[in-house]
């Protein structure tokens, strides 16, 4: 086989590994409908036809030829892996920075505003059923806003906890208790102190 022809087959192959590369990224990308299987069957045949003539080239014919298929297989490794990955439906996306911050925005725009802190001061809860109400209605909007579920909390055993604890800090310390619901760091909170 003469020198020219080699190198010219050598030079298209080259050529061909490079398109591939690039019909493939587009079909990735979504810009092809189809993989490039034309390039790639071309490619072949010319690995395979030069595969059983290696003898027939030079050093520097062969040692271009090694790192074209070693390039090629490379490249044919990743695209069926990524191939694989696409009809098993497991293809990772990658978002980039602006994208990130796109994604950030229409969560932090998605939370509801925090409800205002309530505070409410209690002498006798028992008889207190009006503070009773509003402590458990500004706790259900607090743990709302912060996504937490309120499916769980009963007004029942909400005011058996107040009651509780307002009686365990009075005996403490003082006579009147001041509660206080407020969201923080985006988690619910209800605190009780003595109110002096």
């Amino acid at each position: 086989m003469p020198k020219n022809e080699t190198d010219e087959d050598l030079i298209r192959l080259e050529r061909d590994i490079r398109q591939l590369k690039i019909e493939f990224d587009q079909f990735f990308g979504g810009g092809r409908k189809r993989p490039p299987s034309e390039i790639e069957w071309r490619i072949e045949q010319l690995i395979k036809r030069y595969g059983d003539r290696a003898g027939e080239m030079n050093y520097g014919q062969r040692f271009r030829y090694g790192n074209l298929t070693q390039t090629y297989t490379k490249y044919r490794e990743i695209f069926h892996k990524r191939m694989q990955r696409r009809e098993e439906g497991t293809v990772e996306r990658h978002f980039g920075a602006a994208a990130r911050e796109i994604e950030a925005q229409r969560a932090r725009s998605r939370r509801k505003p925090s409800p205002p802190s309530v505070a409410i001061t209690c002498s006798d809860l028992e008889s207190e059923s009006g503070k009773v109400d509003e402590l458990y209605q500004a706790f259900r909007e607090a743990l709302d806003s912060s996504g937490e579920p309120v499916d769980r909390l009963s007004r029942d055993k909400f005011q058996k906890f107040l009651v509780q604890k307002s009686e365990q800090i009075r005996k403490e310390r003082g006579q009147q208790v001041e509660f206080l619901v407020s969201v923080e760091n985006g988690k619910a909170r209800l605190k009780a102190r003595v109110k002096s």
